[in-house]
């Protein structure tokens, strides 16, 4: 059996001529007939007393098959092997258009990827934005202004509603007199003004006291998430059963302790808020900082990457969609999730992964075991009993896996912000906020 080089039609794409041994194939068919006949059952033969001439009829064409496919699988190997070959992903093998010539042997063309020569990136000159952020006074006050609306109550008034109020009314709607699926409810309840609703329903239920009806038309937006009534006009009767006015609670000793904070007090309470804002602020901005780093990176990176592993990760993508929206309780079964639809995302990726794991190779930025248990040790601080949740994290293999992917980055996004022309982008907590937050 032999195994030659010919010619590379695409950069990483390696076609490997294979010729396989009849001899040696027969001699594994039998191997396997052999083990099939020590055990295979058959009506008026003891077990293992089976004749190899009728275990051959019956299993004959499987053995033969499974034979083929270990001798090829074998010849690819010592290909791979000899030729020193960084195979990404399984290969396509089919019979070679032009045989050997000899009836001895069979001729196939085995076709497969290989990972591409990647060179460390050189990132001197290279502009990344590092977002920084200072938290204020202010920004404290947001935020416990923040925490105690939502902990706004709301008692009952016999005034007219008003926006901020929440209103628990009946509804029923009606599409050219007939009802609609979705289209009526009781004890319903809403805060006027904070978009939950469409604006004619929340303006029609402004202005309204406690046992009032109203009848009113609603045109739906054309855009509709109810496709059944996306641009269709229906008819609305209300009827409101209350009106509640929002008392949010004051900043005292009594809210203090519903915050976690046993004594009550106040700057207890503002130092407590203080950290958690700044551990939330610190993270933003380290997600943010490396998806610039990143981006730089893929910016850098031209160098082409298997269709295998961006196909894997395509329908890797494709099918941890389908499993999100299914937990969210969408029903999927008939809703078929193209991978095609990742394939820019995921050939990104796979790209940065292939940079990243070559530049974590040649800097030798692996995580040190002190690395991981400081990450550890951050993510457990805001737990009620951080030790227990660092050894319980630690001594699980999948989280622990996580973290080192995490910190392995972070180091990632170190080496190149010390190679790189770091620019400072300052943004308020108010903005960083207000961004939703990235993946990092």
């Amino acid at each position: 059996m032999t195994a030659s080089p010919s010619v590379t039609p695409s950069p990483l794409e390696r076609r490997l001529q294979l010729t396989v041994s009849i001899a040696e194939v027969e001699q594994e068919a039998q191997k396997r007939l052999q083990r099939i006949s020590r055990s295979v059952k058959m009506p008026g033969f003891r077990p293992g007393k089976v004749p190899m001439k009728v275990v051959a009829q019956t299993y004959g064409a499987q053995a033969q098959s499974e034979a083929m496919n270990e001798v090829i699988g074998r010849v690819y190997g010592h290909a791979v092997v000899e030729q020193k070959l960084r195979v990404a992903g399984p290969p396509s093998i089919e019979p070679a258009k032009e045989s050997s010539g000899s009836d001895q042997v069979l001729s196939f063309e085995a076709v497969v990827e290989v990972y591409p020569e990647i060179a460390c990136p050189e990132l001197a000159g290279v502009e990344i934005k590092r977002v920084i952020c200072e938290i204020t006074e202010a920004d404290i006050d947001r935020t416990i202004e923040t925490l105690r609306k939502q902990r706004t109550a709301f008692e009952d008034v016999s005034r007219p509603s008003q926006k901020g109020d929440r209103v628990m009314l009946d509804f029923t709607g009606e599409i050219d007199g007939v009802p609609f699926t979705g289209g009526s409810s009781e004890n319903y309840a809403f805060v006027l003004g904070d978009g939950s609703m469409l604006k004619e329903f929340d303006e029609a239920a402004t202005n309204m006291k406690s046992g009032e009806t109203k009848t009113f038309p609603l045109q739906f937006p054309q855009d509709y998430h109810g496709k059944d009534v996306a641009g269709k006009l229906a008819s609305f009767k209300i009827k409101i059963r209350s009106v509640g006015e929002p008392k949010i609670p004051s900043l005292d000793e009594a809210f203090v302790k519903t915050m976690g904070i046993e004594s009550g007090d106040l700057a207890t309470f503002r130092e407590d808020v203080k950290k958690n804002l700044a551990r939330e602020v610190t993270t933003r901005c380290k997600s943010k900082t490396k998806t610039a780093v990143m981006d730089a990176l893929n910016q850098w990176a031209s160098f082409e990457v298997p269709k295998a592993l961006v196909q894997s990760e395509s329908q890797r993508m494709a099918d941890s969609t389908r499993e999100d929206m299914a937990a969210r309780g969408m029903n999927m079964k008939d809703v078929p999730i193209p991978a095609d639809l990742f394939t820019e995302q995921a050939t990104r990726r796979v790209k940065l992964g292939l940079l990243v794991g070559e530049i974590v190779r040649i800097k030798e930025l692996r995580p040190t075991e002190a690395q991981i248990r400081a990450f550890v040790e951050e993510l457990g601080s805001a737990y009620e009993k951080p030790d227990a949740f660092v050894n319980w994290f630690l001594g699980q293999p999948k989280q622990r896996a996580e973290a080192e992917a995490v910190v392995i980055e972070d180091n990632v996004v170190t080496w190149a912000l010390s190679q790189a022309k770091v620019v400072d982008n300052p943004m308020t907590v108010e903005a960083l906020m207000a961004e939703p937050g990235q993946a990092a």
